[in-house]
């Protein structure tokens, strides 16, 4: 699948995978741990944001969602009224470099084909600030798929790994990488992970 496959695959999927995620759940809670690492009213940037409730909904007010279907986004309009949204894909960030002080990336980059995510891990150092941090899940392995009949419809997946996704974060420039697992909104553990944007960008 292409990225307008992709777009078009969560055109028609939204509704449903908004219908049945739990908006809770020990992994929505790492967003505490990452707002108290940010500055003071820190802007964040949630990449891949879908219908807004899970993430960007316990982000402060302002905070950035990206996603690159219109259908999620509409669906996060009315979830998260104050979030400022925008539509593009991640390898490609609409946004001027040293613009956000933290990133979240929920169940997001395995969407997009692996041999791509040096240039997004690229794009998200880009646009942190320096020393903002990034908290995103980690695949735990090396796959590239199309799912047929998830959440009704058909969705890619590919990952290179779970050491050669933290080997290409710290290529992009972060550091002081550190995991934990919890429980995702479907009900099985995932990995995330907490990485800094060296000091020096």
């Amino acid at each position: 699948m292409d990225r307008n496959d992709v777009r078009r695959a969560w055109d028609d999927i939204s509704e449903t995978y908004a219908a049945r995620r739990d908006p809770g759940g020990s992994d929505a809670a790492l967003i505490e741990d990452l707002l108290a690492a940010c500055p003071a009213d820190p802007l964040v940037l949630d990449v891949g944001c879908g219908d807004g409730a899970r993430t960007l909904a316990n982000l402060p007010a302002g905070s950035l969602g990206l996603d690159i279907s219109r259908t999620a986004l509409g669906l996060a309009a009315d979830t998260v009224p104050g979030a400022r949204l925008l539509q593009g894909g991640m390898s490609t960030i609409p946004l001027d470099g040293s613009t956000v002080d933290a990133i979240t990336a929920y169940h997001a980059v395995f969407h997009v084909p692996r041999e791509e995510h040096r240039a997004v891990y690229g794009e998200f150092a880009r646009v942190l600030r320096p020393g903002g941090t990034l908290l995103m899940t980690l695949p735990g392995g090396r796959f590239e798929t199309v799912r047929r009949n998830w959440m009704g419809g058909s969705m890619f997946f590919s990952a290179p790994g779970r050491e050669a996704t933290l080997d290409q974060l710290r290529a992009a420039g972060f550091a002081d990488l550190r995991t934990e697992t919890v429980t995702d909104p479907l009900g099985s553990n995932s990995e995330f992970v907490f990485a800094d944007l060296s000091p020096e960008g």
